[in-house]
């Protein structure tokens, strides 16, 4: 992180200011709340009242430490935290589709992180949910390759604990489920969604609606395993009945290998305007 040690223009820095305050005589003046400093007083901060404050804060902190990081641009893997790692099944289970989509987002993130991560440049790095399953075979397969990947955790009741694969300078928690998924997409250049519940779906429709509505720009959205997605999402009846455009159905492809998957990516950029 940048140097916050020295004030700018001759002021004291806030962490100047910060440490000066602990050394003020203790009297009952010094001891009330009302005494501390504002950005140093985590009981102020969590008021209901500094929602405002702690929304900026969301987005700024994980922005200015991906740039520190010099990650210019994202592809974001999905799915689910419950599809498990192969080589914790017995040896029957591993040939469950489950099982399968495990392995292609490994193998998916190693392809990308070998075009991509290269002469120093953090182009196209992969950043998941930062949990379990999907999640983590897409962290573990930049791993393998030495790669650095992103993990965007949000505190939950029961999970998300980051997975051991994510770059630790890279290992983000949230409070705020917005400002995760605002962050999924400021620097995204491709969606890829392997089958996943509630959460994969939420983020799945969530982009679907931004790049139908135009707020953001058209990327490859790839959905992988189209037996599953066909079997729990009907696009093609919501087109039929007017819900959607036609030309909407186009925003998605279905894939089943993670070569495909890169090639689709890569090859809609090499026919993209100013590629």
């Amino acid at each position: 992180m940048a140097d916050e040690t020295k004030g700018s223009d001759g002021f004291p820095s806030a962490r100047e200011d910060a440490i000066s305050a602990e050394t003020m005589p203790a009297t009952p003046q010094t001891r009330s709340p009302s005494f501390r400093l504002a950005y140093a007083d985590a009981d102020f901060m969590l008021r209901d009242e500094l929602r405002p404050v702690r929304l900026q804060l969301e987005l700024l902190k994980p922005e200015l430490l991906l740039q520190e990081e010099r990650v210019g641009s994202t592809i974001v893997v999905f799915g689910s935290a419950r599809v498990p790692d192969p080589a914790t099944l017995e040896p029957a289970a591993r040939t469950t589709q489950r099982s399968n989509y495990y392995e292609e987002a490994r193998e998916f993130a190693r392809i990308v992180s070998l075009a991509c991560q290269c002469d120093g440049a953090r182009e196209l790095v992969v950043i998941t949910g930062g949990g379990g399953g999907i999640m983590e075979a897409a962290n573990r397969g930049a791993h393998d390759v030495g790669a650095v990947s992103v993990g965007l955790n949000i505190v939950l009741p029961k999970e998300q604990c980051p997975n051991a694969y994510i770059t630790p300078e890279l290992s983000f928690q949230f409070h705020y489920f917005g400002l995760r998924k605002m962050h999924f997409l400021m620097r995204a250049r491709a969606l890829v969604f392997f089958p996943g519940g509630f959460g994969t779906m939420d983020e799945l429709f969530d982009a679907l609606t931004l790049i139908q509505t135009r707020k953001i720009k058209p990327m490859p959205v790839l959905l992988f395993g189209e037996t599953y997605w066909r079997r729990v999402l009907n696009f093609e009846a919501m087109a039929e009945d007017g819900m959607i455009a036609p030309e909407d159905l186009k925003i998605i492809q279905y894939v089943e290998k993670a070569d495909d998957a890169w090639e689709r990516i890569r090859t809609f950029y090499e026919k993209a305007p100013g590629a």
